[in-house]
């Protein structure tokens, strides 16, 4: 394999679709927003994406057969309003020449497929004290806009977006498709299915679609269990490093 492919073993012909995109990255916010994306509107798989940027190792099942690291299409055919294609995937690509690759690949196959709205998903490095607020960056002023009534926040001035997720917005405009970033506060060192629902809250009333959020509930609790805990073993080793300095300080001796 030399370059990025895209395998497609069902044929679309989707109404005004729009494309959401979600790959892991800070918290998984992306993933876990599109995991949870498909299983609810039980979209349909309809291609996958190789590529040699992937890392170079295979996944292992339970039945011990092996495949490569891949992206996936989905496909959701909405009665009520604009159809939506998914795409997550494995992981992101490990290269730079790979990010734009497959940015670039993604972008073809929206606009084979009629896509003229993309959305991205991913986390922003931030410790949030209430509820995550979800950040903001778009090509389009309509769209931007949108999203701010349905209660996000525009990023600042300057702030990197780095990714797919930021390479979408910068090369969409190319193909004349406007696309809108949601990042969601993140502590980002691990999975944050509550970063990811404030994404999804904005995404359904941005873009006008039934989704029932109360499923991510109990991955959120599991989550806040598991932060406490992180939480509480840091604490204990700050106190106990506390503890070892001043031990030290008492053994040490001056010599005037």
């Amino acid at each position: 394999m030399k370059e990025t492919y895209i395998k497609e073993f069902v044929q679309i012909q989707p109404n005004n679709p729009i494309l959401i995109e979600g790959l892991p990255g800070l918290g998984l916010v992306g993933k876990i927003a599109l995991r949870y994306l498909i299983k609810q509107l039980k979209a349909k798989k309809i291609a996958y994406l190789y590529s040699p940027h992937f890392p170079y190792f295979v996944l292992v099942n339970k039945k011990g057969n092996v495949r490569l690291l891949r992206g996936s299409f989905y496909y959701y055919q909405n009665p009520k309003g604009n159809d939506i294609i998914l795409f997550t995937g494995d992981s992101q690509s490990q290269t730079i020449e790979g990010q734009y690759e497959i940015a670039e690949r993604m972008l073809d196959f929206s606009e084979k497929n009629n896509v003229k709205t993309i959305a991205t998903i991913g986390g922003y490095r931030m410790e949030p004290k209430e509820k995550p607020k979800v950040i903001i960056a778009a090509t389009s002023q309509d769209i931007l806009n949108k999203a701010l009534q349905a209660g996000a926040t525009l990023s600042a001035t300057g702030s990197p977006i780095v990714g797919t997720a930021g390479l979408i917005l910068g090369m969409a405009k190319f193909k004349k498709i406007d696309a809108l970033c949601l990042l969601g506060e993140t502590r980002g060192y691990l999975p944050d299915p509550l970063a990811a629902k404030s994404v999804l809250e904005v995404l359904k009333a941005t873009f006008n679609f039934d989704l029932d959020l109360a499923g991510l509930d109990e991955e959120i609790s599991q989550a806040e269990i598991m932060v406490t805990k992180l939480q509480q073993i840091e604490a204990k080793r700050a106190l106990q490093a506390e503890e070892t300095r001043k031990e030290e300080d008492k053994k040490t001796t001056y010599i005037s």
